[in-house]
């Protein structure tokens, strides 16, 4: 593998996210020279962190968090847009890198949001890192979307989960992809998560207050007691991130494609870093293979 300069673009997906921090570890294992990050939503958190050089500090925090710590680190809100804040866990991460502005960041990066006045992407390239990076994460529905500016910023990966489009590559440099909706492991079927009681609560007290129906005009009782959290929020939302995911790929296919399977975690359970980190670290060795 002669060509050793590496963009790295790191796609959306929760907590599937953590198979970054393996990708990384071995993009420098081998000798490579990371030279730019693209990230969404998890990948902007992971990539961000990397480029600010705390993915090792990163990597020790999250392999100690359980699923209790998990959704302890979840501050439950109640409005229209979304009931979880998510200003607890950057405000842990501030704490711990401090202050960080992209544009000093050690490695040119880059998060990606949307603004849903606009339809449009807002690609954070300057400025506070922290905030970059919260706008990025902001599921709809889930993450209380961010207001700045005039904009009603929400997560990237509504126009763009897997943004190769930002990429600009010099002939001796390569362009590595990590898309976290890859194809299912077939052993291992997508499965209801037993989602903590806290999560649950505010659910439902979400939905209350948004006035949302949980029966059938019909009477019957809605699917929503026989889905989790994730599954009921999510899965639409996945969809469509999938089929923007594959029409990015074909436009602007990456001379290494990283691909973490879809059902491999759910998008809070962090608690499983261990398997997720490892598992980007197996992936991404079969991936190079491409090079050889």
């Amino acid at each position: 593998m002669e060509q050793k300069k590496v963009h790295l673009v790191l796609g959306s997906g929760g907590a599937r996210g953590l198979a970054h921090i393996g990708v990384i570890e071995v993009l420098e294992e081998e000798g490579f020279e990371i030279v730019s990050v693209v990230g969404c939503s998890m990948g902007a958190v992971v990539g961000g962190l990397y480029a600010a050089g705390f993915n090792k500090a990163y990597r020790d925090w999250v392999l100690t968090l359980t699923r209790s710590m998990v959704f302890q680190l979840l501050d439950f809100t109640f409005t229209r847009q979304g009931f979880i804040k998510g200003e607890k866990v950057f405000n842990l991460l501030r704490e711990v890198t401090g202050p960080q502005e992209i544009e000093k960041l050690k490695v040119p990066f880059t998060a990606v949001a949307t603004d849903m006045l606009q339809n449009e992407e807002v690609h954070y390239t300057s400025g506070d890192l922290y905030k970059g990076l919260r706008a990025s994460i902001a599921i709809p529905g889930v993450f209380t979307p961010v207001l700045e500016n005039g904009q009603f910023l929400v997560d990237g990966g509504v126009l763009n989960p897997l943004p190769l489009n930002l990429v600009q590559k010099n002939t001796d440099e390569i362009v590595l992809a990590v898309n976290l909706n890859g194809p299912p492991l077939e052993e291992k079927p997508m499965q209801k998560v037993n989602e903590s009681p806290e999560a649950v609560s505010a659910l439902w007290k979400w939905l209350h207050r948004t006035g949302q129906d949980t029966e059938s005009t019909s009477g019957e009782a809605s699917p929503l007691s026989d889905y989790s959290l994730r599954e009921l929020l999510l899965l639409t939302y996945h969809m469509t991130q999938d089929r923007l995911t594959r029409l990015m790929l074909q436009a602007y296919p990456p001379d290494v494609l990283v691909e973490i399977p879809a059902n491999s975690c759910s998008i809070f359970e962090f608690y499983k870093a261990k398997s997720q980190i490892e598992l980007g670290r197996e992936t991404c060795r079969k991936a190079l293979l491409q090079l050889s």
